[in-house]
């Protein structure tokens, strides 16, 4: 069973400040979930002229109950993503997927940034932190899978033996599994509007701030009044 989430939308900026805020987002006081990022490589193609970039993200959060009955001690997971950035047809493409607990929950989240207005690519990222208005349709598509108590069966079928009634049976027979992929598909888009939210933050910081500015703040620990945020003091706590 496969389960997969749709959605389309738009931010009022060039396609060329969404891009650079993409690659910024982190941190943001709606991603209070986000340990560390790295950049594992990134290359240009000579054929292409296109950017592939690839991260790693560190997320810490509870999982819900019907996914931590099976992994009652992961806080923390890793997430791949990689990136393609087609300067010259302004789109961006990106994957992210998680690498722990893939037999469980397996999410595949594809995203397609494409500019919705006529403009041209500044030279300097200056230029782009403080390009005017303009607009980017983003389109995103999730793939949710688990394959939680497959292997079980597939074995225990296997060895000529007949598969346990009572609960191991509905759990192989993939009720589980669809609760599991249900699970993500609500988690995913209550944390939609927190991830849009978050871009939104980083877009209008590199509007007031420039690209500079915003490269300091965050290499110097000048994300301090984020941790406020983050505690919750002085402001409503946001959710995972």
């Amino acid at each position: 069973m496969v389960k997969f989430y749709e959605n389309s939308f738009s931010y009022d900026y060039q396609w060329p400040a969404v891009t650079l805020a993409y690659f910024l987002r982190y941190p943001n006081p709606y991603s209070k979930h986000v340990v560390s990022s790295d950049t594992l490589s990134s290359h240009l193609d000579p054929r292409t002229g296109n950017l592939h970039v690839t991260r790693l993200h560190l997320k810490r959060g509870k999982l819900p109950a019907s996914v931590a009955r099976f992994l009652p001690k992961i806080k923390e997971s890793y997430i791949l993503e990689k990136s393609i950035v087609d300067v010259k047809n302004q789109r961006l493409e990106t994957e992210t997927r998680n690498l722990d607990w893939e037999g469980v929950l397996s999410v595949v989240e594809s995203q397609v940034y494409t500019s919705g207005s006529d403009s041209s690519i500044p030279s300097e990222p200056e230029a782009v932190a403080a390009a005017g208005t303009g607009k980017t349709d983003v389109t995103t598509i999730v793939r949710f899978e688990s394959r939680l108590g497959g292997g079980a069966a597939r074995n225990t079928q296997s060895d000529g033996e007949e598969v346990k009634s009572g609960w191991f049976s509905s759990w192989t027979t993939g009720s589980v599994q669809r609760s599991i992929e249900l699970v993500g598909v609500r988690r995913m888009r209550e944390g939609f509007v927190r991830r849009r939210e978050g871009m939104k933050v980083v877009l209008e910081q590199l509007r007031e701030r420039g690209f500079v500015g915003v490269i300091k703040e965050q290499r110097q620990g000048g994300w301090e009044r984020w941790k406020k945020v983050w505690r919750g003091e002085g402001v409503e706590r946001m959710d995972d």
